[in-house]
């Protein structure tokens, strides 16, 4: 889409640099897609040069200009050894959602090669498989201000709403930490929509973690992320139906679950609890295999 307001196109990753009238680019997917009446400026963040990828480990870096191409790969471009410690990289099952919250997408090639993890948690669309991934996984986002200050805060908090996020005026999402405690934990993947290459209409990631935590996180059912978490209290090896069906209600308002053309609020949240039964079955009673999408790939 032609954006015939804009004035100037300004590489840079400076937050300092942002006024009224701007927008930051990175892909730009969204960004032509949904056009603007009101932008005058772009800052390209296409020069910045940070590294889409680092691995250590305490866990997974992904900067926001990863793209979802390069993040693809990256079951397959684990380094052998880690940096500075000179080890092999640990053993980290949730890897194999990567692949999953990518191919959510049902992107075109261009989608493909140009939209990035940050460009597609920043949008906060309900539907955002970077942010169901990060989200699930715990992941943590650094936020740069234009005061020159930095702050961070968990990916499950950060999209509040549908299109909306707790990012301030000119703020820009750096990076986000994908935690090691969370790669090496067992993990589940449900999603649902209304035709084989739909939008998704529900997406649940489940995660039982070494040390017995299991934490279900809900997205594109509802407005915004959903994480429910049962540790010891109550026992989550102990965490039955009806229990999850009683947290799934303190944690989930009728409200709160999304209204669009990709599926209605009671068909989501019949979805939801029955997937998030699959994954406690699956994750705490000893199931099918968490890697295999099967025939839970898309909804009839």
């Amino acid at each position: 889409m032609d954006m015939n307001t804009i004035e100037e196109l300004l590489p840079t990753a400076d937050p300092a640099a942002w006024r009224p009238g701007d927008a930051w680019l990175a892909g730009g997917t969204v960004l032509f897609s949904y056009g603007s009446s009101t932008l005058r400026r772009l800052l390209d963040l296409g020069a910045a040069g940070w590294t889409p990828i680092t691995v250590d480990a305490d866990g997974i870096e992904l900067a926001a200009t990863c793209t979802i191409a390069a993040l693809y790969e990256l079951p397959d471009t684990l380094p052998q050894r880690l940096p500075e410690t000179d080890a092999a990289p640990p053993v980290w099952p949730a890897l194999a959602l990567v692949r999953q919250c990518c191919d959510a997408f049902v992107a075109s090639f261009k989608i493909w090669n140009m939209s990035t993890v940050g460009g597609n948690i920043a949008t906060g669309l309900p539907a955002g498989p970077m942010t169901s991934l990060c989200a699930g996984l715990d992941g943590v986002a650094t936020i740069l201000s234009p005061g020159g200050g930095t702050r961070t805060m968990p990916v499950a908090e950060l999209v509040v709403g549908d299109g909306l996020t707790s990012l301030a005026p000119g703020e820009l999402l750096r990076s986000i930490r994908l935690p090691a405690h969370a790669l090496a934990a067992r993990v589940a993947y449900r999603r649902l929509s209304l035709s084989n290459l739909g939008r998704s209409g529900v997406l649940l990631i489940g995660r039982h973690d070494g040390d017995g935590t299991f934490v279900l996180t809900v997205t594109a059912a509802t407005q915004r992320p959903v994480q429910l978490r049962f540790g010891t209290r109550p026992d989550a090896d102990a965490l039955d139906a009806d229990a999850l069906v009683r947290a799934l209600d303190a944690a989930i308002p009728v409200s709160l679950y999304h209204d669009d053309i990709h599926g209605l609020p009671r068909w989501r949240r019949d979805m939801t609890y029955k997937l998030a039964e699959e994954i406690r079955r699956e994750l705490l009673g000893g199931g099918e295999s968490a890697g295999k999408e099967g025939r839970h790939g898309h909804g009839d």
